[in-house]
């Protein structure tokens, strides 16, 4: 049952992306998502229509893994805002999209407070908040200041916290409950191994991994459930150069794609999954449950 409930949903998201870039290549600035129809033989897990439309905020949207994301909610339908501190980025974007998008240094506080305020003034709730958003600065740790160490977290980290605190006094102020509820913050495999000179980046992405399950308890009382995603090699441009050895590497045998966290944030917010709560879900081919040895002659 699992297996093909998998399938159908890959399926719908194919088609659906298929017909949008159908309707860019002639300038069609709507569309009808296709979806292959459904089996007789499966009815308990087919999505409810009521889970396509949601009010989605991303953070980080414009490019790589967000921009995925962005594409993936506009394709099912849903009402997506996102911020990026890259206006042209943003702004092709939104174009390509439909989504709404708001300039934001998200190391401000005020600027990404400001931002959400406005979209909550315009939406009256945030259904799905997808905290994105992060750069990666490797240095050695004898270049690497205490402010770089810094602004990091402020990039990677603290924007977690901002949205999810700003989601829930939204909440508590509202009169009677939204019963639906989601934020996905994206982590990375390297919350729990790393290399030289990772130490701002690692120490950012475990926190988000630890954030996230306090989030799941402090939430639940506003309907709202809390999981991360950690993604391994995602390779978010010229993937045609990869190499045969880049992929074979991988116990899936390729490469990562920003479609395959897309998915996981899809699949995180149907209305039927709000048992998954707390948790963090590796996406990395299974890079992490491989043992590697530099020796030929270890066993």
């Amino acid at each position: 049952m699992a297996d093909n409930y998998i399938e159908r949903q890959q399926e719908q998201y194919e088609a659906r992306k298929a017909a949008w870039k159908q309707a860019q290549k002639y300038g069609k600035k709507k569309l009808t998502a296709v979806r292959p129809a459904e089996s007789k033989s499966h009815t308990s897990t087919v999505s409810k229509p009521e889970d396509s439309k949601r009010r989605v905020f991303i953070t980080g949207g414009a490019e790589g893994i967000g921009k995925a994301i962005v594409e993936a909610f506009c394709l099912a339908g849903n009402q997506v805002a996102f911020c990026d501190i890259n206006e042209t980025s943003g702004q092709e974007t939104a174009k390509a999209t439909g989504a709404m998008f708001h300039k934001v240094d998200v190391s401000d506080k005020n600027a990404l407070e400001s931002c959400m305020q406005t979209i909550l003034a315009e939406w009256n709730d945030i259904d799905i908040i997808v905290n994105n958003v992060g750069i990666s600065k490797f240095s050695s740790i004898t270049e690497t200041s205490v402010e770089d160490f810094d602004k990091i977290l402020s990039i990677n980290l603290r924007p977690v916290f901002i949205t999810s605190r700003l989601l829930a006094i939204h909440r508590k102020n509202q009169p009677s409950p939204n019963p639906y509820g989601r934020i996905i913050n994206i982590c990375s495999t390297r919350y729990l191994m790393s290399e030289p000179g990772s130490e701002g980046y690692a120490a950012s992405k475990g926190g988000i991994y630890s954030l996230t399950h306090a989030l799941a308890l402090s939430l639940s009382e506003w309907n709202i459930t809390v999981n991360s995603i950690a993604p391994g090699w995602i390779q978010t441009h010229d993937y045609d150069q990869l190499q045969p050895k880049d992929h074979s590497q991988h116990p899936s045998r390729r490469v990562g794609k920003p479609e395959d966290i897309a998915r996981m944030c899809l699949f995180l917010c149907e209305g039927n999954n709000n048992f998954i709560n707390g948790e963090n879900i590796t996406i990395d081919g299974g890079m992490t449950k491989k043992m590697i040895y530099i020796s030929s002659d270890a066993t």
